[in-house]
């Protein structure tokens, strides 16, 4: 029984795939500075908190950057060239950025090494794209997207310890663990991206101008991103407005953890099993029920009082996430021809960059001059307009998806 579970989440994967899961575990689990670099500023460096807030957005700055960035790079000198440079590049840089000390090393080194660092991404979702058959592909970045989660629990529990000795050994272990997916895709995953026409679905010569923007200039793709990025407006509440809604609801510090430990044990229990049952479902239809279920979590928070209903809202939109996030990344796996997918992918890890940018400054704001209860329902009513934008989208969606995969071989 066991056995065949396992063979149903993994089973007929390739093994350039398990390559990069196993370096995105390795990568993962030395997640350290990013989220201790707020406290780290503030409690090494002696920078105010208005000061430390600024830096920190400089991480978000750059990892906006590099995601077109890396995906044009992956497009057009491979995924394995671009992986391998990135990381490289970015753990010597966040080793580096251990031993900086004033604010003028500390902030333009905080933006080179996210724009360096995490162009990564859009090549190795492309990669993933490139070896995984297209009805392979939400069980595949289902996958990944759970060891990412499983990798960064692990991370933030080795990171307090690590902050607990020395400030210098979060960024030089996560400097390391960055080196060493480099050095697993240098040694052991080959080049995926395919040669220019071999599927029949060579786009025509185009500038750097030209070539860059592709993405942008598909209507259907920008329809999708723009929903992606709206919803992820919402769901990224759960980083700074949340915390701050429970604490001003006497939710205790300790129950604040267990309250947003519920995310990760239900995508480590819950996601792998639930991905090949979605696999078989419409794509937009996914979306639009998972969109569904982040409006009524977040949108039911306008009512909780205790930690226990907020644990119970959180279980909502943590299965609304589990429907949405991987489904995206197939989507925009399956309407990018071969030729553009690193760049398709670059420009849906935009959104994320977006949204990260924008969501807490919208949910403070909102909390302070209008108040808790129009935040969580002014969230309900995005995410649920965004869920019939998905309804809306799908017969154009559907028929662009099946004829780039007719394409694309």
């Amino acid at each position: 029984m066991i056995r065949d579970r396992l063979r149903e989440i993994g089973g007929g994967l390739p093994r350039p795939f398990w390559v990069l899961f196993a370096g995105m575990f390795v990568n993962r689990i030395g997640t350290f500075a990013v989220p201790f670099m707020a406290i780290y500023l503030t409690q090494a460096r002696h920078f105010s908190l208005a000061t430390a807030g600024v830096v920190a957005s400089l991480w978000g700055a750059g990892s906006m950057i590099a995601s077109p960035v890396g995906g044009y790079l992956a497009d057009h000198v491979g995924r394995r060239r671009t992986m391998v440079g990135a990381l490289a590049l970015g753990g010597c840089g966040m080793i580096a950025l251990g031993f900086a000390h004033g604010l003028a090393q500390i902030a333009p080194a905080v933006f080179v090494v996210a724009l360096v660092g995490e162009s990564y991404r859009p090549a190795m979702q492309a990669a993933v794209a490139d070896i995984v058959p297209a009805g392979d592909r939400i069980r595949a970045y289902g996958l990944v997207y759970w060891v990412i989660n499983l990798g960064v629990a692990i991370g933030l529990t080795l990171g307090g310890v690590l902050a607990a000795r020395s400030f210098l050994l979060l960024f030089a272990g996560d400097g390391l663990t960055s080196l060493a997916f480099a050095f697993i895709v240098w040694r052991a995953l080959p080049e995926t991206r395919p040669a220019p026409g071999a599927h029949g679905s060579a786009v025509r010569p185009q500038g750097l101008v030209r070539g860059f923007l592709a993405p942008y200039r598909d209507r259907s793709f920008l329809a999708f991103i723009a929903l992606s990025a709206l919803v992820l407006l919402v769901f990224m509440q759960h980083a700074t407005a949340l915390p701050l809604d429970m604490v001003a609801h006497g939710v205790p510090r300790a129950s604040l953890g267990l309250v947003m430990a519920v995310n990760g044990i239900l995508i480590v229990f819950v996601q792998p099993f639930l991905a090949p049952r979605l696999a078989a479902r419409n794509r937009s239809r996914v979306l639009a029920a998972g969109c569904t279920l982040v409006a009524a979590g977040f949108g039911l928070n306008a009512f909780a009082h205790g930690a226990a209903t907020f644990a119970l809202n959180t279980a909502l939109w943590t299965l609304g996430e589990i429907c949405v996030l991987p489904i995206a990344n197939a989507v925009v796996a399956d309407i990018a021809l071969p030729e553009l997918r690193g760049r398709y992918q670059g420009a849906y890890g935009l959104c994320f960059g977006l949204a990260g940018f924008a969501a807490p400054l919208a949910g403070t704001a909102t909390l302070q001059h209008a108040g808790a209860r129009t935040l969580w329902l002014g969230c309900f009513a995005v995410a649920l307009a965004v869920a019939a934008g998905h309804l809306a989208l799908e017969p154009r969606l559907t028929r662009l998806r099946m004829a780039r995969l007719r394409a694309g071989g």
